[in-house]
């Protein structure tokens, strides 16, 4: 087993320096959900588990899956394999995953009285899987490649713990803003809370980079978005620890359907932000001129295409975005479970290649 200490050496640390905007010598790439159902090693892994929650609980088995994809692709980072709900269960609400279906809380928040019982929970203790799975895996990689923490955004999180699963309308969450929105507010202080300690235990058991979850902002209308998707995230980014061991640590907000509010986004304060396939990047890089650096933005169904049209796609998203630091390739959200993947190794060598005469010179 690898040691990893504060002076490790990362072999590979494009996705750190284009994060902070420094130059490298070829575009970064990694892959939402790049650790998941379209690797066949990956379902393999899930069926020994016995259920999704099992893999994500079980520090062995979420570090095995985390670093499947490094094991096959020449990817620039490792994101800790977990879910965006972990939070909501360690608040008690009773997570559980149906087949075909998604998450389901078992004890959604229906009323004010429960919402005013929640506390922030603790994250060395009731989330501690997650971290000993962050040590494990930061042993493993031997310093091949940084290890990226997440969460999902309060607003997310909060979705699903008044919806009680998926939704299509957001009709109670919704509802609850705007009948009660001093109920919500109260909902995403806390849950604000909970990220930042969730995030900054991240970042102790070692992850590099961290990474903000914003899934559901794009239902909000612009005045909504700010005060119960926007603002929490600054909270969050406010109590964050930006320095480890002497290294900096930059966190990415990304909001799905979030290409209206880039540059509010860009004054939390934050490193960089995610786009989605929606968003022209030369677009989102005049708006937020040289602030942040920015991640995207491939339409993950590009990658149902013959490999000519993935590279093609892929060099038209790096012309887009020209010379300079700052880019990090990405899809515009998680890879789809069908997705075949010798087309994933298509898009991670073309971007690579491709991206090198924007850093030349």
């Amino acid at each position: 087993m690898h040691i990893v200490t504060a002076t490790t050496k990362l072999k590979n640390d494009r996705l750190l320096r284009a994060l902070r905007r420094e130059p490298v010598d070829a575009t970064p790439i990694w892959i939402m959900r790049q650790a998941g159902r379209y690797l066949p090693e990956y379902r393999a892994t899930r069926e020994r588990a016995g259920s999704f929650l099992k893999l994500c609980k079980t520090p062995e088995l979420a570090c095995e899956v985390t670093l499947q994809p490094i094991a096959r692709f020449d990817l620039d980072a490792a994101i800790i394999f977990s879910d965006i709900l972990t939070i909501p269960d360690a608040m008690g609400l009773g997570l559980n995953f149906v087949e075909d279906e998604g998450p389901r809380l078992e004890r959604p928040l229906r009323d004010v009285a429960s919402i005013k019982r929640l506390r922030v929970p603790d994250a060395e203790q009731e989330l501690g899987y997650v971290m000993a799975a962050l040590r494990m895996t930061r042993r493993e990689l031997g310093g091949k490649v940084p290890l990226i923490g997440f969460s999902g955004s309060p607003w997310t999180l909060a979705t699903y713990m008044v919806e009680g699963g998926g939704s299509k309308t957001f009709s109670k969450v919704k509802g609850l803003l705007y009948d009660q929105p001093e109920a919500l507010q109260h909902l995403l202080d806390v849950t604000a809370d909970s990220v930042a300690g969730y995030l900054n235990a991240q970042v102790a058991a070692g992850a590099q980079a961290v990474m903000i979850f914003d899934t559901w902002g794009g239902v909000l209308s612009t005045e909504a978005y700010h005060a119960f998707s926007l603002a929490p995230m600054q909270r969050i980014v406010d109590q964050l620890h930006r320095q480890h061991q002497g290294k900096h640590v930059p966190v990415t907000l990304f909001t799905k359907g979030g290409g209206a509010w880039l540059e509010a986004m860009a004054n939390t304060g934050c490193d960089a932000l995610g786009l989605d396939w929606t968003v022209e990047v030369n677009t989102a890089r005049r708006q937020v001129g040289n602030r942040v650096a920015l991640q995207g933005n491939l339409d993950p169904c590009v990658l149902y295409a013959n490999p000519d049209r993935i590279k093609a796609q892929a060099a038209k998203i790096l012309a887009g975005f020209g010379r300079g630091p700052g880019h990090i390739f990405n899809l515009g959200h998680g890879i789809h479970p069908d997705i075949n993947p010798d087309h994933v190794k298509v898009l991670v060598d073309s971007v690579h290649d491709l991206s090198r005469p924007y850093h030349a010179g």
